[in-house]
């Protein structure tokens, strides 16, 4: 059998623990024997990251901008515990974060609808799209532990040496404080990418912050969401949907009673969140695409979850595991689809396709990981392992 041939070579980030398992497993089954393609290959494993001083991870994004699309591994974004198992020299910022920040893009996540994997939620009928903005905020902070008794304050200092001053709190005592920012330019885009997506994928729009408490930074992102809403007012009209603010906990009481179909766009820790609990209330985050998309187009595919570190401990011992590879394998043919868009080669997008199908396919043909017989509507759902699942939907292909 002749080989799909790939135009252009596609960046591929790799990662830690189970999902880099099954990150090997989606190459050695899906994507070596069937594509003829150029993997610009980057190790964004903790130990590589700390070698290099998280300098592959500057490098592999990039390349993204180099390129065009990347593929990412889930990552390990380690705290003090991870420091001392893996003998790091720091806590590392997260990959993601930082790669999100050079490419300054919005990350969209949708569930993947599986007709015997119902919805958590019985109101949830169409997908839930997250728009998540991915600069800045919590993300990329400063913090500091406050040892002592002592006042704590913003300064602005323009180029003119004008200082602007504000009080954030005059401590008594020990605790602890962070700044945060964001940036005009990034929130423009933005919210310029949400109403882009909305306006192709004919669906309304909804976001949501907390303008009544914090009335100057989450008011900012307000202004120029309403603004953008103004100016594509038309757009939105002969599209036939609607652009919807709410405060963010009116958002998540509303989100939980309403049939879905909409995009909801989210600042950058919101979207973390409740990325996350869409997720879940759809299935499973087995069960979750996740694409960045920067403003000059450039995408970056990745899976919504973490790195399964539970099951990579029992891997560690020998243990068979019944991790959901889904996610991972949709990141691979969402960007192998976005390749072949971009390069104009047809048969490289129709090979993604099918591999979606033969994963939808499998799971509905009642050959499933664990996570999800406990989910399914078929009582006579047969459980597999890890290998399992990916050897058959292997035989689908």
């Amino acid at each position: 059998m002749s080989k799909i041939k790939v135009k252009t070579p596609l960046v591929e980030l790799d990662g830690d623990e189970m999902t880099r398992i099954i990150w090997k497993e989606i190459k050695d089954r899906f994507i070596n024997p069937y594509l003829d393609i150029q993997l610009d290959y980057y190790d964004l494993g903790v130990e590589y990251r700390d070698k290099t001083d998280d300098k592959v991870t500057v490098d592999s994004a990039h390349a993204i901008q180099k390129y065009g699309v990347g593929v990412k591994c889930a990552t390990i974004t380690p705290n003090q515990d991870r420091v001392k198992e893996y003998n790091l020299k720091k806590e590392w910022k997260s990959p993601n974060g930082t790669i999100r920040s050079i490419l300054d893009g919005t990350v969209f996540r949708k569930p993947i609808i599986v007709n015997n994997i119902p919805a958590a939620l019985r109101s949830w009928k169409k997908p839930i799209t997250v728009g998540r903005h991915a600069y800045g905020d919590l993300y990329k902070d400063t913090e500091l532990y406050i040892p002592e008794a002592g006042k704590v304050e913003i300064v602005f200092t323009s180029k003119s040496g004008k200082e602007e001053r504000a009080l954030i709190h005059d401590f008594d005592g020990p605790g602890v404080v962070m700044g945060q920012h964001n940036l005009d330019k990034s929130i423009q885009s933005f919210a310029q990418a949400c109403f882009n997506y909305a306006i192709s994928e004919k669906i309304d729009i909804w976001f949501a912050t907390k303008d009544t408490i914090s009335k100057k930074y989450h008011a900012r992102f307000r202004a120029i969401f309403d603004d953008v809403s103004a100016k594509r007012a038309d757009e939105l009209k002969k599209a036939g949907i609607q652009y919807s603010y709410y405060l963010i906990d009116d958002a998540v009481a509303q989100i939980v009673k309403n049939e879905g179909g909409m995009l909801w766009a989210l600042m950058n820790y919101d979207g973390d969140v409740m990325s996350d609990m869409v997720a879940s209330g759809f299935g499973s985050l087995g069960l979750m695409t996740s694409v960045l998309v920067s403003p000059d187009g450039k995408f970056e595919y990745e899976a919504a979850h973490g790195t399964v570190t539970r099951h990579y401990r029992k891997y560690q011992k020998g243990e068979s595991t019944s991790t959901n590879s889904v996610a991972s394998i949709f990141a691979w043919t969402g960007a192998l689809a976005k390749r072949g868009e971009l390069d104009g080669t047809p048969d490289v997008v129709a090979f993604a396709h099918k591999l979606e199908k033969a994963v939808i396919d499998t799971i509905q043909g009642g050959e499933m990981t664990k996570d999800l017989t406990l989910l399914c509507t078929d009582p006579n759902a047969k459980s597999l392992d890890t290998f399992q699942f990916m050897e058959a939907v292997q035989k689908r292909l």
